[in-house]
């Protein structure tokens, strides 16, 4: 997918001026009339988008390269983004090491935590109209900066309520039950959560732990709550070799 246009006019649009911390909390410079339309491509992606606009929080599983994390996060920024939405800030959460802790990486949270979202500053590049290159790359710590999205490991959520907020909780397969549960727990007033992930790719290595997403699936599954939206090889969008290198892992049972 081409990264989005820059965003101009009949006269150009000027690049967007820096702004004090406390300036972006008050007025967020970056709105929704940046965001660049995106449309789904697969079926399976349009289920998601049609149970999102019906209010549902959603759990989003199967193959990878189908677009889980962009779409949840594309969506969530449309209505952070809108005024007239309760929503104002996303929260991304994850584990970020196999080990689940990050206590032994050098540095605080914020250092610990930057390599995990690089993933997430590539994807909002692809779903905003700005006025220049150093915009594009300025763009998730602007982002960021004015709060609309947050980064958060799995250890830093306890004794958290998050309320008017987006959750989004990536890489699920690598939680275990009482991770989960305590995520779950955390939602507060006029939020929704979304899942996605993968349960055939796990990095955890004890069988209850593996155990622990599935029983928690089995929760979601009879929440009305909830869409649960299984991905197949069908709804893969990455091409050429990517695409034919899972597709064929899939096919080998590995």
């Amino acid at each position: 997918m081409p990264r989005a246009r820059k965003k101009t006019n009949g006269n150009g649009v000027a690049p967007l001026q820096p702004m004090s911390k406390k300036t972006m909390k008050r007025k967020k410079p970056i709105d929704k009339s940046y965001m660049t339309t995106i449309k789904p491509l697969t079926t399976n992606q349009e289920i998601v988008f049609d149970a999102y606009k019906e209010g549902k929080n959603v759990l989003l599983h199967g193959a990878a390269g189908t677009g889980k994390t962009f779409i949840a996060l594309y969506l969530a920024l449309q209505e952070v983004l809108d005024e007239s939405t309760p929503y104002d800030k996303i929260v991304i959460v994850r584990s970020l090491v196999p080990t689940r802790e990050i206590g032994f990486l050098p540095g605080d949270h914020e250092d610990k935590s930057n390599l995990y979202q690089i993933p997430y500053q590539n994807m909002v590049k692809y779903m905003f109209k700005m006025p220049d290159d150093p915009a594009f790359e300025m763009l998730y710590d602007n982002l960021k900066a004015q709060e609309t999205i947050s980064f958060w490991s799995t250890s830093f959520l306890r004794g958290t309520t998050l309320d008017n907020a987006i959750v989004i909780v990536d890489e699920c397969q690598n939680l275990n039950f009482h991770e989960l549960d305590s995520i779950m727990t955390r939602v507060g007033n006029d939020s929704k959560i979304i899942f996605a992930g993968d349960i055939a790719q796990t990095d955890l290595v004890k069988t209850n732990e593996k155990n622990g997403i599935l029983d928690f699936m089995k929760i979601l599954e009879v929440m009305d709550e909830f869409a649960n939206i299984e991905f197949d090889v069908n709804d893969i969008v990455r091409s050429g070799l990517i695409r034919n290198y899972i597709i064929t892992k899939l096919q080998l049972g590995l």
